[in-house]
């Protein structure tokens, strides 16, 4: 809207407007006399951005109300819509005035106004397909009220009869939504007058050419056509009453674009339509409907294949009416549609019309598509409101959409979102990584908090850092900073990606260190990784960083063992009459005086079941029975295995085993000195011990000598008994 330079009204005037109308107010007594009084001094003086003065278009929506039986609140909010655009504070003043219902209704019309004039403002070159939806949308999201809507349409209607009573030329893309939303609303709510008269006055500004054409072929013979269909008129209202048979026979007056759509969904010309010339018949009952039918078919020659009984074969939508195209004795088609009253009024204001049904189809006919999404809803909106004459009523459709809000970013785009939904959802609606970097926002350019509940129309602006997640906080349900079950999704992903992340640069650290201490950094990653039997270094590492893997396997493919001397071999392969006990209280059954050594990827300690392995120079490895890399050996030389046995112990160090210890648990100040301190009571001497934390969890891999697994079995229990240890066990 176009205000005169500094003539806004501010808070100097605002009481001398409540002083006059106050009086009355508990009773509302003639409102629309005081809402125009109200706002003249405002509007008079104002103009909307077509040109039109705004006190005029006013009076004029007012006017279009009070034709379709909209009451005089109704009428009178439409000057207090237009006021509100020149108050400082128009919820407040309208309220003191008015009351609250006017006052929010005025103010929630007019927003709608402003953020469709926004949207097209700041994409007006965007396609007309895109802006129509968008107008769409923010119906919808307005049309909680049924008020709000009914001012827009009225509104809408009447600049378009102000465009054709000035003969300007009017914006095509307001040509459009007039013609693809504006008018199927009306459809839908059953305003006929509103609908027909839009739909036509939309389609002149959009095609004159063939307006005028399509005009210029109905004047011809409209003269000659009406007095066609008064005389058949009478003659069925005569036949039919003769028959005993009640009926109202009504003409059926066509209009431009409905001849238009049909003849281009159909392929016809114009001398090929079959309903220029068309009747109604309403009868009392639906036996009626078939006695008309059957007198009408007697008098004049039916077209067999323009029969529909949608009658016993209801449409979808539940309208119901017998179609026929007959011929008079001249040969003149003649449509005719039979109905009951009571069907008639279903078709007039019931669901038969959804938001594109009459527009649309179910194949696109007209060439106009519809979106079932918003179809459903303003169908289902229309189903449960039938059309109420007192259009003062507050919140009629409260809670009925009330699944979805409409909100626009920075640049007036629509963006939908669920009821409840905050400034997070609407960044991760926008992009993944807009969400995560989400630091702020701000509402109609106000700071609010992250889990601010957002309303239709608003404006919302992210405020982002260039790095950084998401806060586990958004997780949590009774924070309430997220409804979008998509944007928590996002959310949770982005955790699990951190949490794999750091396991895999764990077990990467593991590694590489390993390789350092082995003096193999030049060894390929990917290639440890395939001989290990993982598709990548990746995997490798997340095995090594969750303790799936000991590094002694990746031991072992950087150290194969060696080849011994063919001699020794034999000697080793041998099978001799007596065991010999070894270092470290081992026997190798069958062979004497022979060198082993405990594997250092197991580390077996009595009286774990044991297997040897007859390496190549290095005499005999003993495994645990169920070691990882002993099966990998066995399966590629499973001929070495040898049996071995635990021998009797001596008292001295070389009885003592190392064990390697994993615990867990949550970390605390003292938790490694406290772990300590149970192994030192029960004489187990700890030899290394490395500590890890991450997000609060602290892993302690220990070393640890024992004499044997009992007192291991022994001393675990009490270190997982600890406060704070979520478990403790030999790796």
């Amino acid at each position: 809207m176009k205000s005169l330079a500094n003539e806004t009204l501010g808070e100097n005037r605002v009481p001398e407007l409540i002083a006059a109308t106050a009086q009355s107010l508990p009773d509302q007594v003639n409102a629309l006399v005081r809402a125009r009084g109200f706002a003249e001094p405002l509007l008079a003086n104002q103009s909307l951005d077509t040109g039109e003065n705004m006190l005029a278009h006013a009076d004029a929506v007012a006017a279009t109300l009070q034709a379709i039986g909209g009451s005089e609140a109704m009428q009178a909010a439409s000057y207090l819509v237009y006021a509100s655009a020149h108050l400082n504070k128009p919820l407040e003043v309208i309220t003191q005035a008015f009351g609250e219902s006017f006052a929010e209704l005025a103010v929630e019309t007019n927003k709608l106004f402003q953020v469709q004039r926004q949207t097209l403002a700041a994409n007006p070159k965007q396609q007309a397909g895109t802006q129509t939806e968008n107008v769409r949308k923010m119906l919808l999201a307005f049309s909680r009220d049924l008020r709000v809507v009914m001012l827009r349409l009225t509104s809408r209607l009447q600049t378009l009869r102000y465009f054709a009573a000035t003969h300007k030329t009017m914006p095509q893309e307001m040509a459009a939504e007039s013609l693809h939303v504006f008018a199927p609303l009306a459809n839908r709510l059953g305003i006929w007058e509103i609908k027909w008269e839009m739909e036509d006055l939309a389609f002149r500004f959009l095609e004159p050419e063939t307006y005028k054409h399509i005009a210029q072929l109905l004047d011809e013979k409209r003269t000659e056509r009406e007095a066609y269909v008064r005389q058949v008129r009478g003659q069925i209202e005569s036949g039919l009453q003769a028959q005993g048979i009640s009926a109202q026979v009504q003409g059926r007056p066509k209009h431009i674009y409905s001849i238009v759509k049909k003849m281009r969904g159909k392929s016809l010309g114009f001398d090929q339509l079959y309903d220029l010339r068309a009747l109604r018949i309403i009868v009392e009952e639906i036996p009626d409907c078939y006695a008309a039918l059957s007198w009408v078919h007697s008098q004049f020659t039916p077209v067999s294949e323009e029969f529909d009984d949608y009658i016993a074969r209801p449409k979808a939508n539940g309208y119901q009416s017998l179609h026929t195209i007959v011929r008079d004795p001249s040969g003149k088609p003649i449509e005719v549609q039979i109905r009951t009253e009571t069907m008639h009024q279903h078709a007039e204001h019931g669901v038969a019309a959804h938001w594109a049904y009459k527009e649309a189809g179910t194949r696109g006919y007209g060439g106009v598509s519809a979106d079932s999404a918003y179809d459903i809803k303003i169908a289902v909106l229309r189903q449960l409101l039938a059309w109420e004459r007192d259009l003062a009523a507050p919140r009629l459709a409260q809670g009925l959409l009330d699944d979805r809000i409409y909100v626009l970013t920075p640049n007036a785009a629509i963006v939908e979102l669920p009821q409840g939904a905050t400034p997070v959802d609407f960044a991760y609606s926008l992009h993944t990584d807009l969400g995560h970097r989400c630091r702020g926002a701000r509402i109609d350019g106000h700071m609010v908090p992250l889990n601010t509940s957002l309303k239709n129309g608003q404006t919302v602006e992210v405020v982002t850092t260039k790095e950084g997640g998401p806060s586990r906080d958004w997780l949590n349900p009774d924070l309430a900073y997220l409804a979008s079950a998509r944007a928590r999704s996002k959310v949770r992903a982005w955790f699990n990606a951190m949490a794999m992340h750091e396991t895999v640069a764990r077990g990467r650290e593991v590694v590489e260190k390993l390789l350092q201490r082995e003096g193999r950094t030049s060894f390929k990653l990917d290639d440890l990784a395939s001989q290990l039997g993982y598709a990548n270094a990746d995997g490798l590492f997340e095995s090594v960083g969750k303790d799936e893997l000991s590094v002694r396997s990746i031991e072992q493919v950087l150290n194969p063992p060696q080849a011994p001397l063919p001699v020794d071999e034999h000697a080793l392969l041998k099978k001799t009459k007596a065991p010999s006990t070894s270092r470290g209280g081992v026997l190798v059954v069958g062979v004497d005086s022979l060198m082993t050594q405990l594997a250092k990827c197991c580390k077996p300690v009595p009286p774990d079941p044991i297997c040897g392995f007859v390496t190549r120079g290095k005499g005999v490895t003993v495994h645990r029975a169920d070691c990882s890399t002993l099966r990998q050996m066995i399966n590629r030389h499973g001929e070495r295995v040898i049996e071995v046995a635990w021998g009797q112990p001596k008292l001295d160090a070389a009885s003592l085993y190392p064990v390697d210890v994993l615990v867990e648990a949550a970390d605390r100040q003292g938790l490694l000195r406290d772990v300590l301190d149970v192994f030192g009571k029960e004489k187990c001497n700890v030899t290394s011990a490395q500590t890890q934390v991450s997000k609060g969890t602290n892993w302690m891999s220990l070393t640890v000598e024992v004499p044997d697994t009992g007192r291991l079995t022994k001393v675990l229990p009490m270190v997982a008994a600890m406060p704070g240890v979520r478990s403790a066990r030999r790796r």
